[in-house]
């Protein structure tokens, strides 16, 4: 679609080529262009932003083979000239033409304020359309920067909360503040894990002309819990047991995340590091539901009565003489 500027704008400078350029060079500088001025990698520069469109501009009329043969024909034919009215004894310029054929007061001795006013009631891109055989009509919207590339989208923004244990693993609705003092709610899901983002769709930075407003990518940070911590979607729980009862055997009560404690059955000799597993009682999510898994630590005690160390010493004496660590010693020497 041809556009005024056109005629005062040379896109081959802007991306500084040359006019018989090929296709794949065109692509490698607009490529190299757009990294170098494009807003993400210039937060907050005005000029570097206004670059990017102005170079996107010229990608776009240039890459594209009609355009391109458009906007050099129009080029050629504008070259060197202004829009000034022609007077007595002279023959028209392009208010003349522009004039007559919207019905201004720019022929011969015409003034040029008129014929202005005509170039903007009915606009150039719907005049050069049809000049050069281009499909644009009147009231047809052009969206984005000057009509090409579309609405521009807002950018997105980044953001940061921290939740606690129990909302991350079950999930919750909290409220967060915005840098301009309003509020957003965000939906937490459940089984959120730390250090993950969350997209929240149209409510980052609006966009500048009527397009689609940009995201809020959240980081959520889970604080850790003084019991519980996550292995997937399992949980994971460390259970201490005494001597005796790995030993012998027993009935231990085992906590659950927000709820009453369950009964695990500890067999006979279970060492340290066991893992006990109590189904269903993990991280719900939509991909499943976890398990809790009840890990023994055998508890050594620090302190012991004169009855008691009497007692021990009698056991020892009666315990397999057996070294526990005899199969580790064998194979760290294979």
């Amino acid at each position: 679609m041809a556009s005024q500027d056109w005629f005062d704008k040379d896109f081959y400078k802007v991306l500084g080529v040359s006019k018989d350029v090929s296709a794949p060079d065109l692509k490698k500088q607009y490529r190299k262009l757009a990294r170098q001025y494009h807003p993400d990698s210039n937060p907050g520069d005005s000029a570097a932003e206004a670059k990017f469109k102005e170079i996107s501009e010229a990608n776009s009329v240039l890459a594209d083979p009609e355009q391109r043969k458009e906007y050099d024909q129009i080029r050629a034919m504008g070259s060197g000239a202004r829009f000034t009215a022609g007077g007595q004894g002279q023959s028209g310029g392009f208010e003349d033409v522009f004039g007559g054929m919207f019905g201004g007061a720019g022929g011969r001795g015409g003034g040029a304020s008129n014929a202005n006013y005509s170039f903007q009631q009915a606009g150039y891109d719907d005049l050069l359309g049809g000049m050069f055989g281009g499909n644009q009509g009147f009231g047809q919207p052009s969206g984005g920067f000057r009509g090409f590339g579309g609405p521009t989208r807002g950018r997105d923004i980044s953001a940061r909360t921290t939740v606690d244990f129990v909302t991350a693993t079950k999930g919750d609705t909290i409220k967060l503040q915005t840098a301009e003092g309003g509020t957003i709610t965000v939906k937490i899901p459940a089984g959120v894990s730390d250090g993950q983002k969350i997209k929240l769709r149209g409510k980052g930075e609006k966009s500048p002309d009527g397009g689609e407003a940009g995201d809020i990518v959240l980081t959520v940070s889970v604080r850790k819990h003084p019991v519980f911590e996550r292995d997937g979607l399992n949980l994971r729980v460390n259970v201490p047991v005494t001597f005796v009862e790995a030993t012998l055997g027993a009935t231990i009560e085992v906590p659950t995340l927000g709820g009453d404690p369950v009964k695990l059955r500890v067999a006979a000799g279970t060492p340290s590091g066991r893992v006990l597993r109590v189904k269903g009682r993990g991280v719900q999510t939509a991909k499943g539901m976890g398990d809790l898994l009840a890990v023994v630590q055998v508890a050594v005690p620090s302190h012991l009565s004169t009855e008691a160390r009497e007692a021990l010493e009698a056991f020892h004496a009666l315990e397999p003489q057996e070294n526990p660590r005899a199969e580790l010693l064998a194979k760290a020497h294979e």
